[in-house]
């Protein structure tokens, strides 16, 4: 199959083993502050819960053609990419298909460049995207490999409460693994802390000891703990369309401004 040349998307890998941290709600809400932008952005969502699709708006009736579909060849990229009712923000959803991948794609040779080689098509090229974001699922598995494998760098939701670092070590570790095995040039694109809350000392604590020890890794931004993030994917939008105003909303435009500065500096830096 003939590969994409054309297409300029940056690739970002929005991961943590470690459930609720905020990896979703990061992905929407970055997603649609990308496109609050003006940037044309795809959200793939690799979590077989398809949290991500739900809180877009996408229920399962609208899942007929999924991300595992897409990822081992069945739909086009045609059939796959869905519009949201945020302009500018389109996503391939997920369903429970994805939880038997491991066992369905061990077989296969290509098993981890399966979502590379699928973003790198051809077709791919007429949605003219300026970001695909993935949302990984709560694992180190076959799938989060594949995100590894596709993208360009990696972005780490952190819970701001105690341990939040100890889970760290062995991301980092894939991370290395995969860019020895896989992809030479993937980077961690930067550690956001989430669920901040600044009145208590455990926030500041868990903040100063990520910046201690990871330094300039950890983005200037911080998401804070807020109502209306919680609230917004039960209405199935991002904060940004529920309450525009919100701390929540604030924080996830500041946050895309900065993922744009920093990924601009970082590909000048491989230039």
């Amino acid at each position: 199959m003939p590969t994409s040349r054309t297409a300029e998307a940056r690739i970002l890998a929005v991961a943590n083993q470690k459930g609720g941290v905020g990896k979703t709600t990061t992905t929407i809400n970055l997603g649609a502050a990308l496109a609050e932008l003006g940037k044309n952005v795809l959200l793939i969502d690799l979590d077989p819960q398809g949290n991500a699709s739900t809180g877009l708006g996408i229920g399962a009736e609208k899942r007929t053609v999924t991300t595992y579909d897409f990822l081992v060849g069945d739909a086009t990229p045609a059939d796959a990419v869905q519009t949201t009712t945020v302009p500018g923000l389109s996503i391939i959803p997920a369903t429970t298909d994805l939880s038997s991948a491991d066992i369905e794609l061990i077989s296969n040779e290509k098993r981890s460049f399966l979502l590379f080689d699928a973003l790198r098509q051809l077709p791919m090229d007429a949605f003219q995207f300026d970001y695909i974001l993935i949302d990984c699922p709560p694992s180190l598995n076959i799938l989060t490999v594949n995100a590894m494998v596709a993208a360009h760098a990696v972005i780490v939701p952190l819970q701001s409460e105690f341990f939040a670092l100890e889970g760290l070590s062995q991301l980092m570790l894939t991370i290395r693994e995969v860019r020895q095995a896989a992809n030479k040039n993937l980077r961690i694109a930067g550690v956001v802390l989430t669920m901040y809350d600044r009145r208590n000392n455990l926030s500041q604590q868990v903040e100063a000891d990520a910046r201690e020890n990871l330094g300039e890794l950890v983005y200037r931004t911080i998401i804070p703990r807020n109502v209306r993030l919680s609230e917004a994917p039960s209405f199935a939008m991002p904060v940004l369309t529920y309450d525009s105003n919100s701390a929540g909303a604030q924080a996830y435009r500041d946050l895309a401004v900065e993922v744009m500065a920093k990924d601009t500096h970082a590909m000048r830096r491989v230039s």
